[in-house]
């Protein structure tokens, strides 16, 4: 684990878990640090660099972990510390990194520090780490704003002593005060604590949402997307501030404190391709999540919109792009692209997706998207089972449903469960591997029943498969010269098709348009979502070329 002359992170394609729902090592329903450990020779043969993994600190789970209450302790639910030093310690001798998330903008309210501020009462200092405020009205009993709770509902819960305290998600999740010096120093030494432990480096959870305005002003008029053009940033009051790089700049000399290229990754939602460039100049963090990209509809000016800005804005700066299709937090993008037309995802808005499923399509656009964003220059992230081309579960019973979300739309969003269903590894029932054979519960989720032939098993071996088709194009993305970090020049080519080279040798063409495309003179074709028939490319299928 030795530093490189180009940091492992260019090029890294990061493989996401989901811990809950990744592999269950004790039987009692719920993924945890054994079941890791049990899968690395999995990962290891998948052929991606490095895991993400959400997070396991000790946490009463308001939120299933993003509600931490102890971020030097390990939830019981998952392992423990020890556990998770054996943990890194073994992906390190696979040749994996390993990059636990880090959230920063909120705590439990379980935390020793909320609940100090709880004991102490308005104008303690302890309640300075947060953001308390007395309400509005004569009486206080109106919110200090207008703010609104990501997760529906108001920002803001009144305490019995009659102060407001200020929470972005769940109440349970109290925000924060980034501008007080405990909280930036207790951060710092989280980082050296984990950071000493061996982890390869942080994703950081809501990396935008730090810093709040100092008058907590009301929330201006939304400004939507017109015409599916992005947002045009505005003095947001708690999103993406400016001030908020200062942070990163710190937590980046910390980082450079340790050997190995440690790195970080930003969660940062940001209005435009100039404003995430912002959280990855040369003294701040390594990268961020290209949410832009995963918006995108299936269309190729979109595509190639969303492909062109940001290499230009992340290429300023020097910072490499990193691709991504889906996530913990979103639709499944087989699923999203199951649709005939593929509606462009606005941030802040709950996912609607129009028209009747066709499976059979999403598949073959998942499969096409997914040689697109391995062939594009910079990283690539791969959430847990869209390896598996796994759909989204969007009958989950409602009985079922944890997601905070849930409860706090009134029972209108059902939230993220569709996407966190646990994963199936082998065999024809419930649980498919999930858990051991003699485990004590089920699944914290149900599994569809006809997810038998989806299994790592079923697919393994199957050179149709999704399965295997991941596994060929990350062998070939790490052994061929041209892919990873560099750059790219796109070729002619007709309305609905894109074509780009890369050097040395290298071609990527996707055909998103509805008649079969002629592929362009080439030596061989190193790899295709689909079978190529009379050097004919079908709709919805993307070919590597050797030219």
């Amino acid at each position: 684990m030795s530093p490189t002359a180009t940091p492992w992170w260019r090029s890294a394609v990061i493989y996401q878990v989901y811990i809950r729902s990744f592999a269950d090592g004790n039987g009692d329903g719920v993924g945890d640090i054994a079941g890791i450990r049990s899968r690395l020779p999995y990962l290891k043969a998948l052929g991606v660099d490095a895991i993400w993994i959400n997070p396991w600190y000790k946490s009463p789970m308001a939120d299933h972990g993003y509600d931490v209450a102890d971020f030097r302790a390990i939830d019981p639910l998952f392992g423990t510390v020890a556990e998770a030093e054996q943990l890194i310690e073994e992906a390190h001798r696979y040749g994996l990194r390993v990059i636990p998330d880090i959230v920063p903008n909120h705590t439990s309210d379980q935390h020793a520090w909320f609940q100090a501020a709880l004991a102490a009462g308005p104008g303690s200092p302890e309640r300075e780490r947060y953001v308390f405020r007395p309400g509005r009205g004569a009486d206080g009993a109106e919110a200090p704003n207008n703010w609104v709770s990501a997760f529906g509902g108001p920002a803001w819960t009144r305490l019995p002593d009659g102060e407001w305290y200020l929470h972005l998600f769940a109440p349970e999740q109290p925000d924060l005060n980034w501008e007080h010096p405990e909280v930036l120093a207790e951060f710092e030494s989280i980082l050296r604590f984990w950071f000493s432990r061996g982890v390869d480096g942080f994703r950081i959870d809501v990396a935008h949402g730090l810093i709040k305005h100092p008058e907590l002003p009301d929330l201006p008029p939304r400004r939507g997307v017109d015409g599916g053009q992005p947002w045009q940033h505005v003095d947001h009051p708690h999103w993406d501030r400016d001030e908020v790089h200062d942070i990163f700049r710190a937590w980046r000399k910390v980082a450079d404190e340790f050997p190995g290229d440690r790195c970080f990754v930003a969660e940062a939602w940001a209005d435009t391709p100039e404003r995430l460039a912002a959280y990855v100049r040369r003294d701040g963090l390594h990268t961020a999540f290209n949410f832009d990209f995963l918006m995108s509809t299936w269309d190729p000016e979109d595509l190639r919109r969303v492909i062109d800005n940001s290499l230009s804005m992340l290429g300023a700066v020097g910072a490499p792009a990193t691709w991504v299709l889906s996530n913990h937090d979103v639709m499944r993008h087989t699923s999203r692209y199951a649709r005939r037309t593929v509606k462009r995802w606005v941030p802040g808005e709950r996912y609607q997706p129009e028209g009747p499923v066709d499976l059979e399509l999403g598949t073959r656009r998942a499969r096409a998207a997914a040689l697109l964003m391995l062939a594009l220059p910079g990283g690539a992230y791969v959430y847990q089972g869209e390896e598996l081309g796994l759909p989204e579960v969007e009958d989950l019973p409602e009985s079922v449903l944890q997601d905070p979300i849930w409860e706090r739309s009134g029972h209108t969003g059902r939230g993220r469960d569709g996407c966190r269903v646990p994963l199936p590894w082998s065999g024809q029932t419930a649980p498919f591997g999930f858990s051991p054979e003699d485990a004590s519960a089920e699944p914290w989720l149900p599994q569809p029943a006809n997810w038998g032939e989806r299994t790592v098993e079923a697919q393994t071996g199957d050179e149709t498969s999704m399965l295997e088709l991941y596994r060929t194009a990350l062998r070939l993305r790490r052994d061929d010269p041209a892919l990873g970090d560099g750059t790219m020049t796109w070729l002619d080519a007709p309305a609905g098709v894109l074509a780009f080279s890369r050097d040395p040798g290298f071609a990527c063409v996707v055909n998103l348009s509805d008649e079969a495309y002629p592929l362009p003179d080439h030596a061989s074709i190193l790899l295709a979502s689909g079978p190529v028939e009379d050097g004919l490319l079908a709709p919805d299928q993307t070919a590597w070329l050797r030219t």
